[in-house]
């Protein structure tokens, strides 16, 4: 049995939790993570989800996502999560999320790492994943349109492509001194 953490819409713990299936009882929220990984030349490493998997089965998806279960900060659930479904080990102890979402029944918390790494050198979690591969995002975008990726909204794909080399919203700092 597999608990969460509930917060407040302020992002504030309760201290309840609530069992893993159940519905998130009304003007509660729950914690889910991502981890997006780039390799140097700008591509997203994307896993295919198992064809026996509840939950958008045998489609390809973003590098890493997972709930947070009850204990998990986000940044341990994201470490914990890429551990267990592609067996790399990250250290976010200096990172935060790059973007979070509000969702009806909870916050999605976004990291965006570069790293290059081969494919074949990682240890798939078989319950979970059953390939991964490196994808350009005009790719992600036509797996979109034809059905075999998670039907992300595409602006969020084209954000985290975006995002991954800017942090905010400006193109400058501010230098008014204010």
């Amino acid at each position: 049995m597999e608990l969460f953490d509930l917060y407040t819409k302020d992002r504030e713990p309760t201290g309840k939790k609530m069992v893993r299936g159940d519905r998130v009882p009304e003007g509660l929220y729950r914690l889910v993570v991502h981890v997006c990984i780039f390799d140097q030349e700008g591509r997203m490493l994307i896993q295919q989800r198992q064809p026996f998997k509840h939950g958008w089965s045998n489609l390809w998806d973003i590098t890493v996502g997972g709930s947070a279960v009850a204990g998990d900060t986000s940044r341990s659930a994201a470490e914990r999560e890429t551990r267990e479904e592609i067996g790399l080990d990250i250290d976010l102890s200096d990172a935060r999320p790059a973007l979070t979402l509000n969702w009806e029944h909870g916050f999605d918390d976004y990291y965006l790492l570069t790293r290059d790494v081969d494919p074949a050198s990682l240890n798939l979690q078989y319950e979970e994943v059953q390939a991964v591969r490196w994808a350009a995002l005009e790719e992600i975008l036509e797996m979109i349109d034809d059905g075999r990726f998670i039907p992300y909204e595409k602006g969020l794909i084209e954000l985290l492509f975006f995002q991954r080399n800017h942090r905010g919203a400006h193109t400058r700092k501010d230098t008014t001194g204010a």
